[in-house]
C-alpha cells in the first residue's frame, strides 16, 4: 500500500514549493495536484495552472513521483498535452504519471466558450483522446483524422524518458472508461460512488468499491489483461468518510486497511487547507504520512 498527497494548485510558488518538499521529506510515494482552470469553492481565489506547477515541483525535488489527479479533454488537445507532458516527464527524469479522465460538467467545462458536452459525447472524446494521446507519447510523428481530434505530422522527439511512455492513471467507473482503462492504463483512479457521498455509509461505499473493482476485473478480462498488472488507486475525501480517516493515525490505519482489503494499491490524501472541506490537523496528517504506510504493509 502506496501513500500519495494532492497538493491543489492555490499557493504562490514562495509557498507553494516549501509543501512539495515537504511533502517529499514526508516519504509520500506522489504528489498530485489538480488539472483545472478553476474548482468548486476555490474558484474565486488563486488557482495556478497545474503542468507549470508541476514543472516547478520537479526542479524542486528529486524522488516525489509528480502527476495530475485529472487531466481532461475539457479545455486540454492531446497535440499539444503530448509536447507538455513530454517535457515534464524530461524535466523530472522520468517521475512523471498522468492522471486521466473524462471531465465533468461546470466549473471549466465551458471556459473555453463550448456548449456541455452531453455524456455520450463526453465519453466518445474521452475514448479518442487518450487513444490519439497513446500514440503521441509512443511514436515520433503522428498524423491523425479523428471526429474529436486531429493531428498532422505531430512531432515528439525524443519522447517520453519512461518506456514506452509515461503511465497513465485512468479515472474511470462506467464500462466504456473501464474498457479505456484495461486498454490503456497502467493504473486505475476512483474516488468511489459519488451518490453515497451524502447519505451513504461506509460499509455501502466498501460495497460499492468492491462492485467497482469487479467491473474493472472483467474489462480486464474481456481485453485479455491481467487486472494484477494495473495499479489500483484511491482519492480519498470523496467517500462517507470524508475527513475522517485524516483524524488519527489508527483512523486513518482503519479505512486504509478496508480499502487494502479490496485490493487498492495506494491512497491519495489532501494536504490540510484550513477553512475548506480539506481541513484536518496538520500535525495529525504527518503522523499519519510517517506512521501509517509501516503498519499497512
Amino acid at each position: 500500500m502506496r501513500l500519495s498527497t494532492v497538493i491543489l494548485p492555490i499557493h504562490r510558488w514562495s509557498e507553494g514549493q516549501k509543501i512539495w518538499r515537504r511533502a517529499e521529506d514526508l516519504g509520500f510515494h506522489a504528489a498530485y495536484t489538480y488539472d483545472h482552470l478553476s474548482w468548486r469553492s476555490f474558484r474565486d481565489g488563486p488557482w495556478f495552472g497545474a503542468l507549470p506547477t508541476l514543472t516547478a515541483a520537479a526542479t524542486a525535488t528529486e524522488r516525489l513521483r509528480l502527476g495530475t489527479l485529472v487531466t481532461s479533454p475539457n479545455f486540454r488537445h492531446p497535440v499539444t498535452l503530448a509536447k507538455e507532458l513530454i517535457t515534464l516527464d524530461d524535466v523530472s527524469g522520468g517521475r512523471v504519471t498522468l492522471g486521466i479522465g473524462a471531465g465533468g460538467n461546470g466549473f471549466d467545462a465551458t471556459a473555453l466558450g463550448q456548449e456541455a458536452w452531453t455524456p455520450k459525447e463526453r465519453a466518445d472524446r474521452f475514448g479518442e483522446f487518450v487513444a490519439l494521446l497513446d500514440r503521441l507519447l509512443t511514436e515520433d510523428a503522428v498524423t491523425e483524422r479523428g471526429t474529436f481530434y486531429s493531428a498532422d505530422e505531430a512531432r515528439n522527439v525524443p519522447g517520453c524518458v519512461q518506456r514506452p511512455r509515461l503511465p497513465f492513471a485512468v479515472a474511470a467507473t462506467g464500462p466504456r472508461g473501464l474498457r479505456l482503462t484495461a486498454r490503456y492504463g497502467q493504473a486505475w483512479v476512483t474516488t468511489g460512488d459519488p451518490k453515497l457521498y451524502e447519505e451513504g455509509t461506509p460499509e455501502q461505499s466498501v460495497a460499492a468499491l468492491r462492485g467497482q473493482a469487479e467491473k474493472l476485473a472483467k474489462a480486464c478480462a474481456e481485453a485479455g489483461r491481467d487486472v494484477a498488472e494495473l495499479d489500483k488507486v484511491l482519492l480519498t475525501g470523496f467517500t462517507p468518510d470524508r475527513g475522517r480517516p485524516l483524524e488519527s493515525v489508527d483512523a486513518f490505519v482503519d479505512f486504509a486497511g478496508r480499502h487494502q482489503e479490496l485490493g487498492f494499491t495506494e491512497l491519495v490524501i489532501h494536504w490540510p487547507i484550513a477553512d475548506s472541506d480539506f481541513a484536518a490537523d496538520q500535525t495529525v496528517f504527518e503522523k499519519i504520512a510517517t506512521e501509517a504506510p509501516a503498519q499497512l504493509g
